[in-house]
């Protein structure tokens, strides 16, 4: 019997299923896919449809998988150190769940996942990693001719339910325990990582990607040709930022050639020394946007700095301090 479905990717996968034996074919057009279909059919019917064909596409663990997809698609990604250390930490850390046939997987199997993680991770750090676990079996698929008999098992798979609305902003003596603590870091270029995330309002991937042939001194810009959002935009400096960088070494590409993870490991440690609790590093970002609209600027001008694509994003960072508005009330006279 045959089934034809069409897979995330937009490919559509044929299989032929007989006496317990299947064999999977994926093509870009579904008129490919039932002319296969038919021709496997007849093999089948002739007896044609072997063991070695039907199970050698499936013999692939998760661990194999995730191994190939880290190394040929995530590899290709803009956020590849990251998610290649959450994989690499996937397959230390659940080799039970990693030394399983891709086909022999099951729903089960990544809800009793879900619901291990969300004890001890964020709600958003599960749904990326389900994401990508999905993504890769869908790939396996499609691509490296793996056989899912049930269909991705990841996809039925409920997500926890994700809420990144936070209001934090710096205390009084949180910043300069910060800088305190930084000036003891191994890394010399952390401490102008913070002041230059404060400075702009810019995401960590977009800093740690910033390069010095995008950096105009003299105009007091530098351009970011990559952004999450996917939106080239130019961002402006301040006389802060501009001291910064003109004090960085250029012996990189890169202003701040650093990773991901390893910006994350010692902004842990030194939030740590500091004494600051409940500190994130994209919480300066949120501190920076918010001084802008306390500053005066409007939330145009606000949004062409901070590269939100809408102002309801951008409102979810302009948490103004309570204080300076009741200032504003009594300095206007409203009853």
């Amino acid at each position: 019997m045959a089934t034809i479905v069409k897979r995330p990717s937009g490919k559509w996968q044929a299989t032929v299923r007989k006496d317990g034996q299947s064999r999977s074919m994926s093509f870009h057009k579904r008129a490919d896919a039932t002319k296969w279909a038919r021709e496997t059919e007849l093999s089948a019917d002739r007896g044609l449809l072997t063991p070695a064909l039907s199970v050698g596409a499936s013999e692939m663990t998760l661990g194999e998988v995730l191994r190939k997809y880290r190394d040929d698609v995530t590899s290709e990604k803009r956020c590849a150190d990251n998610e290649s250390y959450a994989i690499n930490g996937f397959l230390r850390k659940c080799s039970q769940l990693a030394n399983k046939k891709v086909n022999k997987l099951r729903s089960a199997d990544f809800v009793h996942y879900r619901d291990q993680r969300i004890k001890s991770m964020k709600a958003a750090t599960v749904v990326r990693e389900l994401g990508w676990l999905q993504h890769a079996l869908d790939v396996a698929c499609d691509d490296w001719g793996q056989n899912l008999p049930q269909g991705n098992p990841v996809k039925p798979v409920r997500r926890p339910k994700i809420d990144n609305r936070r209001e934090r902003r710096l205390q009084e003596g949180e910043w300069q325990a910060l800088l305190n603590a930084v000036n003891q870091s191994r890394s010399p270029l952390m401490k102008p990582l913070l002041t230059l995330a404060l400075a702009t309002g810019m995401r960590r991937g977009e800093l740690l990607s910033m390069q010095w042939r995008h950096v105009d001194l003299e105009r007091r810009t530098v351009f970011l040709p990559q952004t999450k959002n996917g939106r080239a935009r130019t961002v402006p400096l301040s006389p802060n930022a501009v001291a910064v960088l003109m004090d960085l070494p250029r012996a990189d590409d890169r202003c701040l050639p650093l990773s991901g993870n390893s910006v994350r490991l010692a902004f842990e440690r030194l939030r740590q020394r500091a004494g600051v609790i409940d500190l994130t590093f994209h919480d300066l970002r949120h501190e920076a946007v918010s001084r802008f609209v306390e500053s005066g600027l409007s939330l145009a001008q606000v949004q062409m700095i901070s590269g939100h694509r809408d102002l309801r994003m951008l409102m979810r960072y302009t948490h103004l301090q309570t204080d300076d508005i009741v200032a504003k009330l009594a300095a206007v006279g409203l009853d």
